[in-house]
């Protein structure tokens, strides 16, 4: 797991997990996440004395997502667990900076398919509920007022790209690939992408990624001004911790006003960008492109979309 190589910077790391929402926080002696976690949440501290008294904590967290055998995908339990860890962060009045990685290859592959095929069962009203309560799951990140860096150690895809894209800052592996990817599998994007991909670069560049769904590289998101630099896999936590503690040096108080106003910009309108792309995934999630978009997936293959009016085979399938 990335997070380990925080360790290698001579570190003391306390672990502790996010489990429920109803869970009590964990005290700075445990040290190990339960099974069960899904998130895990790692606290950075300074090196022990000469006499081994344990360092001071720097005010710094790592969130990671911890479902590593698929890829960390985005499922309604896993976006419950995050905003239940990300409220206790935001009351946190110690926290100074937030990191938010994957373990295991991948940041995040986007949404759960599962999850996805779900969603052709349920009529459009209520799938625009659905959506727009799991997009404010994984967007509380937004919520927690200090600085958040995404550390996007692997693949981030479709919405897990977008939760990336709403972190204040952002570092990339040299490996990692990113993309919002909606369009390739017959749904409009979500989780704010179409709002905040513009607003933090341009609105051609969110045009060519989300019309295309073309995946890039770290150097070219390092190109686009999407990430700020790009590292080696084993160096990225390091990375992105530094910044963090630099960060986190700074005045807590001037550092959490500048954080609101910095989001300023991008949350003008954020909701009722939700509602419109949860209203058009809704719509989308009646249509046969979906079911082929997400069996393509499945059979690793171009998806072949027909045009509209074009014959359905029996079962719905498409020609």
């Amino acid at each position: 797991m990335l997070l380990q190589s925080g360790l290698r910077l001579g570190h003391s790391i306390v672990r502790f997990a996010s489990t429920t929402a109803a869970a009590a926080t964990t005290s700075a002696s445990a040290s190990t996440a339960t099974r069960a976690a899904m998130i895990t949440v790692t606290r950075d501290s300074l090196p022990a004395d000469k006499d081994g008294k344990p360092g001071a904590s720097t005010g710094v967290a790592i969130v990671a997502f911890n479902t590593p055998h698929n890829l960390n995908a985005f499922t309604a339990e896993l976006g419950q667990q995050f905003e239940a860890t990300m409220s206790k962060l935001a009351v946190d009045p110690t926290l100074r900076a937030v990191v938010l990685t994957g373990n295991g290859r991948a940041f995040s592959g986007g949404g759960d398919l599962q999850f996805l095929l779900d969603r052709s069962k349920e009529t459009a009203m209520n799938n625009a509920f659905i959506m727009k309560a799991f997009y404010r799951r994984f967007l509380s990140i937004r919520k927690v007022p200090v600085p958040t860096i995404a550390a996007i150690n692997g693949p981030a895809v479709g919405a897990g790209f977008c939760v990336a894209l709403a972190c204040d800052l952002r570092l990339a592996a040299t490996d990692a690939k990113m993309g919002v990817n909606f369009v390739k599998i017959g749904i409009t994007p979500g989780m704010a992408g179409t709002h905040i991909l513009p607003a933090i670069s341009n609105p051609q560049i969110a045009a060519r990624l989300c019309l295309t769904g073309d995946l890039i590289s770290g150097a070219e998101a390092k190109e686009l001004g999407l990430v700020t630099s790009v590292e080696q896999p084993d160096q990225l936590v390091p990375r992105a911790l530094d910044l963090a503690r630099r960060i986190a040096n700074n005045s807590p108080r001037a550092t959490r006003r500048l954080v609101m106003m910095l989001r300023g910009r991008v949350d003008q309108g954020l909701e009722q960008a939700l509602w419109t792309e949860a209203d058009a995934q809704a719509s989308c999630y009646s249509e046969p492109d979906l079911i082929e978009g997400i069996n393509a997936v499945k059979e690793k293959r171009a998806p072949k979309f027909v045009d509209f009016g074009a014959p359905l085979m029996p079962g719905g399938s498409q020609e």
